[in-house]
């Protein structure tokens, strides 16, 4: 009689354990439903970088590029001007599509900026012709880009994870002044 007894109470465990599983599923999933949460990307914040620009402006061997008359959609989030390394000019922007494109300008060597700038792009026999502007298609790094090739040995590089379209709309936006 003794075995029958246990085995009523091995049954009897094992199906306390099933309820309780429920009953934590059930707590669990009313948790998810009632307390707040939030699945979106981060909010970008936005830099202003008017100050860093006419500094670049200022004292870069080049004429500093950045965009005008883009959407207030595009949010501008990075800037850097390095003149002790080779006039480095950076400016990051997020896109409406929460993608990335940045400007970069430099008088470094050009095969070694671009590379760095495009994380490892390479050059395509595809020209755009932008705001009277001969740029170069680059491909397959990190970041698409395009590469404007400047007379007065500085290079520009429009580049990231955004679209084509979106690329070619910096570029075109593009004013040194």
């Amino acid at each position: 009689m003794g075995g029958v007894a246990g085995s009523k109470g091995k049954a009897q465990t094992v199906r306390d354990m099933v309820l309780s599983l429920g009953l934590i599923m059930v707590a669990g999933m009313v948790m998810y439903l009632f307390i707040p949460h939030d699945d979106s990307a981060p909010d970008i914040k936005r830099v202003d970088y008017r100050v860093e620009l006419l500094t670049a402006r200022r004292a870069a061997s080049y004429p500093v590029a950045a965009p005008e008359g883009l959407p207030t959609t595009w949010k501008a989030s990075s800037v850097r001007f390095r003149g002790d390394e080779f006039d480095a000019w950076h400016l990051g922007f997020h896109t409406p599509d929460g993608e990335y494109v940045q400007i970069e300008q430099s008088t470094q060597k050009r095969s070694t900026f671009i590379d760095e700038a495009t994380q490892g792009a390479r050059r395509t026999e595809k020209t755009e012709q932008l705001a009277g502007r001969t740029w170069t298609r680059y491909v397959d790094g990190r970041y698409d880009a395009l590469v404007l090739e400047g007379a007065d040995g500085s290079t520009t590089v429009v580049a990231g994870t955004a679209s084509w379209a979106e690329l070619t709309q910096m570029a075109k936006a593009l004013k040194t002044a």
